[in-house]
């Protein structure tokens, strides 16, 4: 089975002639300094938030000036570079969001002005939406895009350390150990990630901008490729709103990727609220022969806002999923650190057979389906090498749970026969623990019901009330659709 297909289940698929899968933050900030290092032409960056003060290279030390800063990185080379057109593209945060972020990006407006580097809030989406979008484009030649923020309270490395003293806040606090997944890469697709950057830019109210045109940026000799020479896809979430037609490309790859799975499915995701998706894993766990099923998600948000709805609705999804494996291949899993400490799961990807890997911006509620904007990197396997490349990603994030190496774990789950026989017999410090349905108050149970928070379409979000019967009649008419076909 083809999982890529334009115009359905991705909007471009290019040519990229290297790319190198990045785990955790260290691997991301090591990335960025390096390919910002190589910009001549321009910088572009979007985000959801942003916050200048971050430090790329953090060595335990509060220091107030850090030249580290990517706000003074961006800075420096704009001072350095006069030619360099450097452009910071990031949602306009609520209010309510942007008080958790000590009013960031909002107060980043005033570190950029008269510097050379043209920084942007945007709005220009429904009410209640939000762009989250995660891209950093370098001449066309060189892009990063996945599930981080440029934020003061992300870094950390795959160790996920107890006390790790460089897990410092711009105000000198430390936050608690994170996961991101972002992929890295070069050629033809960085272009096409530009194209997004220019389109999203003159939506906002900017200017129209021109490709960088032809650029010597060259991949970083420290950054290594996982895999050369190959095709990736862009897929995307848009809501249809005023003159924009939407898309909801990643929602129509999730659903193809879960069908057509044979062996696995592995999942980090921060949040898994939505019907659609829970209609079509327990479809695939209700087959005799269909595939293990592992999703790894965050014990409880970060947020309160996010604990009181996404936490919530997610255990409707829990609860609907193990109702359907009646043969025993659902894993659910918390991640904690070596001493017992949780990590937050902000990774959005998923990992189907050694057949396809994506990373993405996109969580599996309701929203990142139809209602926000979100942006993800698909790779699926036409050769050895890329199949090599996506089975040994899956293996280094299970493995990295669990203290293994990515060799170490595929050695076990080779001689077990399957990811949770595995998991199994390597999770001897419960590292990872299972998620269960939790038992939901009167508020609780209105507020997962009716997915309050989580709409899926503009439309959607004026009628919460009537939203529980809409998804879960469309999650049903698509499962039948599937069926059919």
């Amino acid at each position: 089975m083809e999982f890529l297909e334009p115009h359905r289940t991705c909007w471009r698929i290019e040519a990229a002639s290297r790319t190198a899968f990045l785990i955790d933050y260290q691997s991301y900030y090591q990335a960025l300094v390096a390919i910002l290092g190589e910009a001549r032409r321009q910088i572009w960056l979007l985000g959801w938030s942003f916050d200048p003060r971050t430090r790329l290279m953090p060595d335990g030390e509060a220091i107030k000036d850090a030249p580290d800063r990517i706000g003074q990185v961006l800075i420096d080379l704009a001072a350095a570079r006069p030619d360099l057109d450097i452009r910071v593209l990031i949602w306009r945060s609520d209010l309510a969001i942007s008080v958790t972020q000590d009013f960031f990006p909002h107060r980043a407006n005033s570190w950029f002005k008269g510097t050379g580097v043209n920084f942007r809030l945007d709005h220009t989406i429904p009410f209640g939406a939000c762009h989250h979008q995660k891209v950093v484009v370098v001449d066309d030649r060189l892009a990063i895009c996945g599930s981080g923020d440029i934020c003061g309270d992300r870094w950390d490395t795959s160790a996920h350390a107890d006390e790790d003293a460089r897990r410092r806040t711009p105000d000198g606090g430390f936050h608690p150990p994170r996961h991101e997944v972002m992929m890295m890469a070069q050629g033809p697709i960085a272009l096409a990630l530009g194209d997004l950057a220019r389109g999203r830019w003159r939506e906002s109210g900017g200017e129209d901008v021109a490709p960088s045109g032809p650029s010597d940026a060259i991949w970083p000799a420290e950054i290594a490729a996982d895999i050369d020479d190959t095709r990736l896809a862009i897929a995307r979430t848009e809501p249809k709103w005023k003159s924009r037609k939407g898309c909801a490309e990643i929602l129509a790859l999730t659903l193809a990727a879960i069908a057509g799975a044979r062996r696995s499915i592995y999942i980090e995701n921060q949040y898994f609220t939505a019907p659609i998706i829970a209609e079509a894993l327990a479809a695939r766990l209700a087959e005799p022969d269909g595939p293990e099923i592992v999703l790894v998600s965050t014990h409880k948000s970060a947020s309160y806002f996010d604990r009181l709805t996404m936490d919530r609705t997610r255990t409707i999804f829990v609860h609907r999923l193990m109702l359907a494996d009646v043969f025993g291949r659902l894993r659910i899993f918390a991640p904690f650190s070596p001493g017992g400490e949780a990590i937050i799961v902000h990774a959005k990807d998923m990992v189907v057979d050694d057949a396809l890997a994506v990373i993405s911006s996109a969580n599996l509620n309701n929203r990142s389906q139809g209602f926000d904007t979100e942006c993800e990197l698909a790779l699926e396997a036409k050769r050895d090498e890329e199949r090599a490349a996506i089975g040994s990603l899956r293996d280094g994030l299970i493995g990295h749970w669990l203290g293994r190496t990515a060799a170490q774990f595929a050695t076990v789950r080779q001689r077990r026969g399957g990811l949770i026989a595995a998991i199994t017999e390597l999770n001897r410090n419960d590292r990872l623990r299972p998620i269960e349905p939790r038992r939901l108050g009167p508020i609780g149970a209105f507020i997962a019901d009716f997915h309050i928070g989580d709409p899926i379409s503009v439309t959607d979000s004026w009628s919460p009330l009537r939203r529980r019967e809409r998804l879960y009649r469309e999650a049903r008419e698509r499962e039948a659709a599937r069926k059919r076909a």
